[in-house]
């Protein structure tokens, strides 16, 4: 059923997630984690510092994958197949919705709230299979997930609004 699918607390903007002409779209979540190769855990609010990351991720530091994005579509997606995943398995700090991340190329900004993004890398390797894949059998963010480095921080919560400023 396709109410099944959406969840009702989130304004897809009218576009679908995988719209490329999208500029604009919401965040569902903010996640983080205190080690690496785990899943993250959702939290109500969280401060983005310029030329580090999400303040608390392990994830976080002087290096071009600050913060990690992923599409919420993919993760309905997921869910479809028959995974029982939520905000964060995956090990993504920001899950937004309304946007096409993984076509976004290299050196895009995006304003999340008040904070501004640049997105340093789409996809990554995974050399080893980490918790979430042995968890849930899969894991999406080597493929659809993308990363950026903080060029200007701020606090980011649920709800805010995510928009493409270059690309």
């Amino acid at each position: 059923m396709e109410s099944d699918k959406k969840d009702p607390g989130i304004d897809e903007g009218g576009a679908t997630p995988a719209d490329p002409t999208n500029l604009a779209g919401t965040v569902v979540a903010v996640c983080l984690s205190v080690a690496k190769g785990t899943g993250k855990v959702p939290v109500e609010e969280g401060k983005l510092i310029p030329d580090f990351g999400l303040e608390g991720d392990a994830h976080a530091g002087k290096w071009h994958r600050q913060v990690s994005l992923l599409d919420y579509g993919k993760v309905l997606d997921f869910n479809e197949k028959g995974a029982k995943v939520t905000h964060g398995d995956f090990g993504e700090n920001i899950l937004l919705t309304g946007l096409d991340l993984k076509s976004l190329p290299v050196g895009t900004r995006l304003k999340v709230g008040p904070a501004t993004l640049e997105v340093t890398q789409i996809g990554k390797e995974c050399h080893s299979h980490c918790q979430i894949f042995h968890r849930v059998g899969d894991c999406i963010m080597p493929r659809e997930g993308i990363f950026a480095k903080v060029l200007s921080g701020g606090e980011i919560k649920a709800g805010d609004r995510a928009q493409i400023l270059t690309g």
